[in-house]
């Protein structure tokens, strides 16, 4: 199923996290944050704000409904955050909004054609690269590297097998059956840090840590791309 034509028709709904900012989570939000063990809040001022510059130019892929988005949108007051989604997301986002510091784009592949190289300070994504099988994700990680300067950061959530057996596959949302299944057939493709940070690596990037350990049922990768 994590096939480009899935996963165009998957998602039209628009992923939603919730606010991830508020101190006081919403239905969505703590529904999400009890399937993957995670406080949002703590992922993004622990993952993403000791990278944002309020001037900084940020990338992010598969906001959905923009959760993360309008986050760091609030901590770049003079910068620029353009998004890639297989969705119009401009729906959700309202770009017209934010005086020009919004820009979405609409992808028909993971080319990352629509923006330009050695742009961005730091490339985001929660909620998109756990359901890309490794060729997907080894295609996004090579085609992106171009698009960050060099020295430039990137973290990206992932699933993790290893620690989804640990974590709980009922309790993280996954269907036990998914492990007799090839990973054409289900929306939760194997991976793990083993495998994320070759994969990475092979893409050109420099792996600072294979996970972050702010989620118990995933993990989260921070790369960088070399000077």
């Amino acid at each position: 199923m994590p096939t480009l034509d899935w996963l165009k028709q998957e998602f039209d709904y628009g992923y939603d996290s919730g606010d991830v900012l508020s101190l006081v989570a919403n239905d969505t939000r703590i529904e999400e944050e009890k399937l993957s063990g995670a406080s949002y809040r703590e992922v993004f001022l622990k993952a993403v704000v000791p990278h944002l510059k309020p001037d900084g130019k940020v990338l992010e892929l598969g906001p959905g409904k923009g959760s993360w988005s309008r986050a760091i949108l609030k901590y770049i007051p003079e910068g620029e955050l353009q998004v890639i989604d297989f969705q119009d997301v401009t729906q959700w986002l309202q770009p017209e909004n934010y005086e020009g510091r919004l820009k979405c784009h609409v992808a028909g592949d993971n080319s990352f054609s629509a923006v330009e190289d050695d742009y961005f300070d730091f490339f985001w994504s929660f909620g998109v690269l756990c359901h890309n099988n490794i060729d997907n994700i080894a295609e996004i990680l090579k085609n992106a590297l171009p698009k960050v300067k060099p020295g430039g950061l990137a973290i990206h959530q992932y699933g993790d097998w290893n620690k989804l057996d640990d974590y709980g596959w009922e309790k993280g949302g996954v269907p036990v059956t998914f492990q007799q299944q090839p990973d054409e057939e289900i929306w939760w493709p194997r991976n793990n840090r083993a495998t994320m940070y070759s994969v990475a690596q092979q893409a050109g990037w420099s792996v600072i840590t294979a996970d972050l350990g702010l989620v118990e049922r995933d993990s989260m990768i921070v790369l960088r791309r070399l000077p």
